[in-house]
């Protein structure tokens, strides 16, 4: 049984500032120690349920945070910040489940702890369908795409919530509750790793029952940037169509294919807003 992780870092229980999370913060080395043992958790769940295959993406900032060493079930580590897939680097039809660990809010939703929508001096929110949809969501196009299911994903409540749409059934370790997007109340530690570990367990155990994410076909990204300037930049891009000032949207029966031009549309406009 084949489980791929994809690993953010703002949503580990502790974590409610940039410098906890940024490679360059004074903080980062404790906190990174923190988001491996929340990855290893949920390795260690799935083990216990009978997975026997792990790859973990390495999904945060410069996407490498992790001590390979030191990563349960001698996990395979896809690590580095040029991936055509980005944080679903790695995915393919072989495996059985996806696990979204350590994930965050959305850049327009409900306050969420460093929430953002990949870029947060590009994108101002992001609808999959006409629904609000956060990293989370939009990642799922690539799991849709391989026809293989959200059983896992581990942040605050927020995050929890927002995912439930594209995932419905979706097992939900909720390791904090936002207060503001700069603080949380967090589990400690330890509970929030012996919390991931047995939901973990769970997902894997109910797999049978599990089901790719139930998002219809052809799928239409809608994207508000946060100036015009930056949407203009985004129509240069074959398929995407302007709606208003801040606005474009782009559609595909191709979940993955349309995965990838949303991801050539972020790198593209990140340019102009540095």
């Amino acid at each position: 049984m084949r489980i791929f992780i994809s690993s953010d870092m703002e949503g580990t229980a502790g974590v409610v500032d940039w410098d906890q999370c940024r490679p360059s913060g004074s903080q980062y080395g404790h906190y990174r120690g923190l988001l491996q043992a929340e990855v290893n958790a949920a390795i260690e769940g799935a083990i216990a349920a009978g997975a026997t295959e792990f790859l973990v993406n390495d999904s945060h900032s410069a996407m490498a945070n992790l001590r390979p060493e030191a990563l349960a079930g001698r996990a395979r580590y896809l690590s580095g910040r040029h991936k055509p897939l980005y944080m679903m680097q790695g995915l393919d039809a072989s495996f059985d489940a996806v696990f979204l660990v350590s994930y965050h809010g959305s850049a327009d939703g409900a306050p969420s702890v460093l929430s953002h929508t990949y870029n947060p001096r590009v994108i101002a929110g992001v609808r999959l369908n006409g629904v609000p949809a956060g990293e989370s969501g939009i990642n799922a196009l690539v799991a849709l795409g391989h026809r293989v299911p959200v059983v896992l994903i581990t942040g605050d409540r927020v995050t929890a919530e927002e995912i439930e749409p594209f995932c419905p059934g979706v097992r939900a370790a909720v390791v904090k509750t936002s207060v503001s997007r700069f603080a949380a109340d967090s589990l400690h530690p330890e509970e929030a790793r012996e919390l991931i570990r047995n939901t973990a367990e769970a997902a894997v155990r109910a797999l049978p029952q599990a089901a790719p994410p139930a998002i219809a076909l052809p799928a239409t990204l809608t994207i508000r940037f946060r100036s015009a300037d930056l949407a203009e930049l985004a129509t240069w891009i074959n398929g995407v169509v302007r709606e208003g000032e801040l606005d474009v949207r782009l559609t595909d029966t191709d979940p993955i294919r349309l995965y990838r031009a949303f991801v050539a549309v972020v790198l593209l406009t990140r340019g102009l807003a540095d």
